[in-house]
């Protein structure tokens, strides 16, 4: 990973203070998008269902889950049950209450008989008590028989009370709702004994013979057209004795109506949920599907690209790293691995252009060595061009084997898996190799490394070609009576290993050159005998595994920059 790609990589990574971009707001300058991607805008509108399969999953789940709750809330909901329990109590009261007008009219003495009205007149108290219309009261004696009942009698409208009104009306959506529910209902209901279907009169009659005992009875069933009722059984007493029976039973359906209200006004608020999620998530899914569709889409068209043959020009990833969610990171790192890939491109075309420069010096040499070998006529002018000829093709060779490493570096250093290791082991060994070829040439060779290990992570054998390369490069500059000297510092949570020489140093305009492929400033002795590839590749080795490197010359004082130096240091720095 070159340095370029690392700042792209540590710029993404920094958080970012910006406003939530939501679906489409984000629009991109003129040039910055491929006309591909704008004409697949312009024909989507606000969310493109049919062609969006992540769009219609976040529909279909949100509206699963909204399915479940309501139906969960309408089959779980005790509202019926107390509903139920409540006008039983209501009804239970109620014919008390009537027991009571009963009772109340009985002679202190005397014979009381309600089928003959000696004691009280059945049929006028009954008339005149009011009741809704479908209510229906019996009244039975002890013998079990019907003495009146209100069915068919001519009864007085009850008082209407200002208030108790109510609006039962429906709507369409809600009666469809509705018959769909008490569908599923059906078949969701517990399936038990069939309720044998009766008339009202045989309800009450059922529940006579458990007042007569001196109880009060109470049902709940439903009537032919299938409506729950309410029928209620209690003793009319004459102090300790029971002289009859009051049977009251309720209006057919009320409390089926009172829950159809209610259970509408839930199917209402469903559907306005349900319009609500779904609007919520056309805007959750443009927010999420489109901007993944086009950066999907923009991949789609690096990949395709040349097959289709469409513009030569850059491909373009939309930039939605204003927002801070993880399609803004998505974009941020394709953006980057984009920008990398481009710059790998054009480093490898220009290192392809390179490469053919660097070859074709040695290759006119080699041309104008042959040309000249062939009307040489001398034998001491031969045996020099044939030395010439040599050369250059040890400097090939020599430029072909370079060449390749620094071709086939990145892969390695992607494949190769980093060890933890010593680095002043690997120091100590390196230095007592290269300590001899130093002594050979008279070179004075200094090695200061501290006693206690540097342990560090990394990839030993290429760090150690790194150190090889800086050394070496030392003791070529040096003459008789120079020395090399290699140093190493623990500072905080990165080592320093320096490399220092008292050589002729670094001309000031190469400095800032020297990092380069191919670039070399040699003797003129030396002459083709480096390809200029050396530091190239120890630079992207150090910047692999997260260092720094660079040049100085050693000058006798700072203050004086313009004084001649007094030899040449490189400086490595790695992470600890």
């Amino acid at each position: 990973m070159n340095a370029a790609t690392g700042n792209i990589l540590r710029d993404q990574a920094e958080p970012r203070r910006a406003d939530v971009v939501l679906g489409e707001d984000w629009t991109a300058p003129e040039g910055i998008v491929d006309s591909e991607i704008r004409a697949s805008r312009e024909r989507r509108g606000f969310i493109s269902l049919n062609r969006s399969p992540l769009a219609r999953k976040i529909i279909t789940f949100n509206l699963m889950a909204m399915i479940v709750l309501v139906g969960g809330v309408l089959y779980l909901n005790p509202f019926r049950d107390s509903l139920v329990l409540q006008r039983e109590s209501g009804l239970v009261a109620e014919a008390q209450i009537i027991a009571d007008v009963f009772e109340a009219q009985l002679p202190l003495s005397g014979p009381i008989n309600l089928a003959t009205g000696d004691g009280v007149d059945a049929a006028r108290t009954v008339s005149g008590i009011e009741l809704p219309e479908g209510a229906e009261i019996f009244v039975f004696d002890t013998m079990e028989n019907l003495v009146v009942s209100t069915v068919g009698m001519e009864r007085a409208a009850p008082e209407e009370v200002a208030g108790l009104s109510r609006d039962h009306r429906s709507t369409l959506i809600t009666d469809i709702l509705n018959t769909v529910w008490e569908a599923i209902a059906g078949l969701l209901a517990p399936k038990g004994a069939e309720e044998t279907i009766l008339a009202t009169e045989d309800k009450a009659r059922d529940l006579v013979p458990g007042a007569l005992a001196g109880e009060t009875q109470i049902h709940t069933g439903r009537d032919p057209a299938g409506e729950a009722i309410f029928t209620v059984a209690t003793p009319i007493r004459n102090g300790e004795t029971v002289i009859g029976v009051v049977a009251l039973t309720s209006v057919a359906g009320e409390i089926d109506q009172l829950v159809r209200v209610e259970r509408e006004q839930v199917l209402q608020m469903f559907v306005i949920a349900i319009m609500v999620s779904i609007g919520l998530s056309l805007v959750l899914a443009s927010t999420i599907a489109n901007p993944l569709s086009d950066l999907a889409a923009a991949a789609e068209l690096g990949r395709d690209k040349n097959a289709r043959k469409m513009s030569p020009n850059r491909v373009r990833i939309p930039d939605l790293t204003a927002r801070p969610d993880e399609i803004g990171r998505l974009s941020g790192a394709m953006r980057g691995m984009v920008s990398a890939l481009y710059e790998r491109l054009e480093a490898n075309e220009q290192f392809a252009a390179d490469v053919a420069h660097e070859i074709k010096n040695p290759l006119a040499s080699l041309r104008s060595a042959v040309g000249t070998l062939r009307v040489a006529k001398r034998d001491d002018q031969r045996e020099k061009l044939l030395k010439v000829i040599d050369h250059d093709v040890r400097r090939l060779d020599r430029l072909v084997s370079d060449i390749s490493n620094a071709s086939r570096l990145d892969s390695e250093l992607v494949r190769e898996e980093e060890e933890t290791f010593n680095l002043l082991k690997m120091l100590g060994n390196l230095t007592e190799y290269l300590g001899q070829e130093a002594k050979a040439k008279s070179v004075d060779f200094i090695s200061d490394l501290p006693p206690e290990p540097i342990v560090i992570q990394g990839l030993e054998g290429r760090l150690a070609q790194v150190f090889v390369n800086l050394i070496t490069n030392a003791i070529s500059f040096c003459q008789e009576g120079d020395a090399v000297r290699v140093w190493a510092r623990k500072r905080e949570n990165r080592v320093l290993v320096v490399v220092e020489d008292t050589g002729p140093g670094i001309p000031d305009q190469a400095l800032t050159k020297i990092f380069k492929r191919f670039y070399s400033e040699r003797p003129e002795g030396q002459f083709g005998e480096h390809s200029g590839l050396g530091l190239a590749i120890s630079k992207q080795i150090v910047e692999a595994h997260g260092g720094v490197i660079w040049a100085e010359n050693i000058r006798p004082t700072d203050a004086d920059l313009t004084s001649d130096p007094l030899g040449a240091r490189f400086v490595v720095g790695l992470p600890v």
